[in-house]
């Protein structure tokens, strides 16, 4: 069979367990499973011992243990006030530009994305503050509910990112650098959305109020000062990855530390907020190394059915240019980020498109930023946008209008993306520059 015939009733396979609702980590396993047994004829013992192999190599490699404790320092920030205290620190720098309060929905979400890791937490972390208080002080609904869905997508660009450990592991890339090559595209990303919502009340001043409580200076310092807790975070773990004091890893261990602390020092820190946030933790965790075992089976099967090396040659024999290629996998994974999740469309499209990018000279550092804003545009597109189901629950308003909303800030997003695939080296400075 050609490598089209079997790609071809891979992803049929795919569809079929999938469709029919299995567990995405069941699916893929019975994918591979089935693959080795139909298309390759396989028996049933040595299945197992690629299972047995394939598993045991995907989920023993020291970076991953960043990821669960990254996951736990999310979550015990999402128990504290860490939210509330931005949007008061942020108010004062806000009022100041057109929009407004808007703005702390970027800033806020960029800030406690540097914090947390998950777009779906940094979403309705910040949104369950400002949702209120904006809708309290008259802002325009659409305008709130949009800024919010696609700044809460930011929490897998700005650094730490699961994502972007998972694919650190999968495609063998710096974890320090990935983090590092995101700073730069989340903050233009971030500015882009702000300028945006400025041209928009500048345009149309209805759009947030005319009057705020204006705030002394000693006031307003004392507001901003509430931004401690979440600055102190990014300079202990991002500062200790960047001046080389510690791996990603440790710096996860470090950051779940002086969050307990920060917790302890705002008088936040309970039995419950570590045993809660210890047990979400852990669920997430196994839910994200469940899938990335199961996608290792996938990945030794497509191996053995040669369809990446195939693909690969015959998209070389093809004549497609580099960025008609990278157009190709955009719109495949704008298809896939309707209904999958970041972490699986990861594990899942890496064996086939990673061997692509290389083959077609991109950078796989550059190409994990490029995968990363792709998830992030699939949080913010119906029918399974995990942010636009996160502010219908906050905001109780139509899936359809938190998508209609949401919709301006993805067309944004997809501008900056063409830019960065247009001049990569946007990406490539600062971990070029930064070598941790």
């Amino acid at each position: 069979m050609g490598a089209y015939s079997l790609s071809l009733s891979v992803s049929l396979l795919v569809f079929a367990f999938l469709g029919a609702g299995v567990w995405i980590f069941a699916g893929v396993l019975l994918v591979s499973v089935s693959s080795l047994l139909i298309l390759l004829d396989f028996p049933i013992d040595r299945i197992a011992v690629l299972a047995k192999t394939a598993m045991f190599r995907s989920s023993t490699g020291w970076e991953l243990s960043a990821l669960p404790l990254f996951i736990w320092m999310g979550e015990i920030v999402f128990r504290t006030d860490v939210a509330e205290r931005l949007f008061r620190g942020l108010s004062p720098l806000a009022n100041c530009v057109p929009g407004r309060l808007l703005h702390t929905n970027v800033s806020g979400c960029t800030l406690f994305g540097a914090v947390c890791g998950s777009s779906a937490a940094t979403a309705a972390t910040v949104g369950k503050i400002t949702t209120k208080a904006l809708a309290q002080r008259g802002y325009d609904v659409d305008l709130t509910i949009g800024s919010l869905a696609a700044a809460g997508s930011l929490g897998l660009l700005i650094p730490p990112s699961i994502v972007m450990i998972v694919y650190g592991v999968i495609a063998e890339v710096s974890i320090a650098k990935l983090f590092i090559a995101g700073f730069v595209p989340g903050f233009i990303i971030a500015g882009v959305f702000s300028c945006f919502i400025a041209v928009r009340c500048w345009l149309k001043p209805s759009l947030s109020p005319a009057e705020e409580i204006s705030l002394g200076v000693g006031e307003a310092a004392r507001a901003m000062l509430g931004l401690w807790p979440v600055l102190l975070l990014i300079i202990v773990v991002m500062g200790s990855i960047y001046t080389g004091i510690a791996t990603p890893t440790e710096a996860a261990a470090v950051g779940v530390g002086a969050t307990f602390a920060i917790a302890a020092l705002t008088r936040q820190l309970s039995w419950g907020l570590a045993q809660e946030s210890a047990l979400a933790a852990v669920r997430s965790s196994c839910m994200i190394l469940s899938i990335m075992i199961s996608a290792s089976l996938l990945s030794t099967t497509l191996a053995y059915l040669h369809i990446p090396n195939d693909l690969a040659h015959v998209v070389q024999q093809s004549g497609l240019g580099p960025y008609q290629l990278i157009i190709a996998i955009g719109v495949l994974y704008l298809v896939l980020g309707c209904f999958l999740d970041g972490v699986s469309i990861t594990v899942m499209t890496m064996p086939v498109v990673l061997p692509l990018i290389t083959a077609a000279g991109f950078d796989p550092l550059w190409f994990g930023v490029f995968l990363v804003i792709m998830v992030e545009l699939g949080q913010i597109t119906p029918p399974v946008g995990f942010n636009l189901f996160v502010l219908q629950g906050l905001t109780g308003q139509p899936l359809s209008r938190v998508a209609k909303a949401s919709a301006p800030f993805g067309i944004l997003m997809l501008a900056c993306l063409a830019v960065l695939t247009i001049w990569p080296g946007i990406v490539m400075w600062l971990p070029n520059l930064l070598q941790p």
